[in-house]
């Protein structure tokens, strides 16, 4: 007779500091009040239940960036998950104050391949073991360098390359800690829908690995993916869901016998509200109304930012801002800056620095336009329309851009009303982060640029820029078309 017992799994990722309910049609949506009520109604209801965060926990509200993640890792300690991995926003704040959170933190943190690269040696737990009901079930944490680039900052700071490097990762820790009789195995990953679906088909069956929990990709499934045997989830982003399975695991032969997995939404319907929890948000969030509550502008209406993807009317007032006040022939506006989707009409201090929540230095490179048009072709290229999570941008006034997909060539590509120049040379203003990665977001290098024209910071804080703007002008307005025309098959 096969030994079976259960097993809950619940899961998150891409919090991004979404710690406050919303009202969306007079419902009560999300927030970590009722999260942590719903989390601690299936503790009670079920005997083995385990709560696992797939990255990202910071960045994306007042109240985390204020406080720089110390006031996330206190709810967190609240909520109480059970293992975390690491996301690409854990490390927005600089490693060194990474690893103090760590420290504040009440909950382990796994990573297996951040190492310092004079040594090799880790920064953080690969894995961890949680042993509940007599079943050993073994979490290990996996990022990849292209979804790290921040860590580019830090020249001592390496991670895997490559989805591949990771499979021959998890295959040389599962190979290490199969011995120990591992029950279950899960891969809480940040790399992405797509590249988790690569990575679960590099995996030897042998090595044992049962579920991979994703992050990094935002994407919200109705139902598992499985590839190579493996299911692989992921709960879109914030706290408007969670999601659950109901594992029975064979005990004697290490493997699931089946399962259920849904997403959970985070309604009042569904979950009670934690009020010990409230109590500690309230008293961030009174700290940071008072400073953040200020009124900076009323735009003519509400301007939106739906789709990362496409040109945005928020993409088209924030990338002509700073095209304006920086004195850039054009401005190339990291579309996934723009963390909302919308903002407006009336908008705060605190509504723009959530909404716009990566104050990073702007610097002035010059390309030719030849380069140009290489560097877009690279923003415009088809795995970005198939899901794929990679940069892209907002175009500033006066660049005019029209792609088709089917020929991956420009039907259009203007600049102040004329055909772009190859052989001319024009000044492009690149955030801090996107200036780090040119290869990797645009295949140029610093040294091709160089050759041009030496670069230089034209400003230490494009947010500063932002809202001075905002404050000068009132009843602003943008179209969020006209600029960025794309024929897609």
């Amino acid at each position: 007779m096969v030994n079976l017992k259960k097993l809950t799994l619940l899961h998150s990722n891409d919090m991004h500091g979404d710690f406050l309910a919303e009202h969306v049609d007079e419902n009560l949506i999300g927030g970590v009040s009722m999260l942590s009520g719903y989390i601690n109604k299936v503790r009670q209801e079920e005997k083995n239940v385990i709560y696992a965060i797939a990255g990202d926990m910071f960045r994306g509200s007042i109240i985390d960036s204020e406080f720089q993640g110390i006031s996330t890792i206190e709810i967190m300690n609240l909520l109480g998950p059970d293992v975390v991995t690491l996301g690409n926003h854990e490390v927005d704040y600089g490693v060194a104050h990474l690893l103090f959170l760590e420290k504040c933190a009440e909950f382990p943190i796994v990573n297996a391949n951040l190492h310092i690269k004079t040594n090799h040696a880790r920064l953080f737990k690969p894995c961890h073991i949680i042993e509940i009901d007599g079943m050993k079930i073994l979490f290990i944490g996996i990022l990849t360098e292209t979804v790290l680039a921040q860590c580019k900052t830090d020249g001592l700071i390496g991670a895997f390359v490559s989805v591949e490097d990771a499979a021959a990762e998890v295959g040389k820790i599962c190979n290490t800690y199969n011995a120990i009789d591992i029950d279950f195995t899960v891969l809480l990953t940040h790399i992405g829908f797509e590249e988790d679906k690569k990575l679960a088909s590099l995996l030897d069956p042998a090595w044992g690995v049962d579920v991979i929990i994703g992050g990094h990709s935002h994407t919200f499934l109705t139902e598992p993916c499985e590839v190579n045997g493996i299911p692989i989830v992921q709960a879109g982003t914030g706290t408007d869901q969670i999601g659950r399975f109901d594992i029975m695991i064979d005990t004697d032969n290490n493997r699931i016998d089946s399962y259920v997995w849904k997403p959970v939404p985070i309604t009042a319907a569904n979950c009670p509200r934690d009020p010990a929890m409230e109590e500690v948000i309230g008293t961030y969030k009174s700290r940071t109304d008072e400073k953040y509550g200020r009124i900076l502008t009323k735009f003519v209406r509400q301007l939106t930012h739906p789709s990362r993807i496409r040109e945005t009317e928020l993409g088209d007032l924030f990338s002509d801002v700073l095209k304006d006040a920086l004195g850039v022939d054009i401005f190339l506006l990291g579309s996934g800056s723009i963390r909302n989707e919308q903002l407006g009409p009336v908008v705060t201090k605190g509504d723009l620095n959530e909404c716009f929540p990566y104050d990073d230095a702007v610097h002035m490179i010059y390309v030719t336009g030849a380069q140009l048009k290489h560097m877009l072709l690279r923003m415009l290229r088809d795995e970005v329309f198939e899901g794929a999570h990679c940069e892209f941008y907002q175009l500033s006034k006066g660049l005019v851009v029209e792609y088709d997909q089917a020929t991956h060539s420009y039907l259009r590509f203007d600049f102040e009303g004329e055909p772009i120049g190859d052989d001319m040379v024009y000044s492009v203003g690149l955030q801090h982060f996107h200036y780090l990665n040119l290869k990797d977001s645009f295949d140029i290098t610093l040294d091709e640029v160089r050759a041009n024209h030496k670069d230089r910071v034209v400003s230490t804080s494009c947010t500063q820029v932002i809202e001075e703007a905002l404050q000068v002008g009132q009843h602003q307005d943008a179209k969020g078309e006209g600029r960025l025309i794309l024929h897609l098959v």
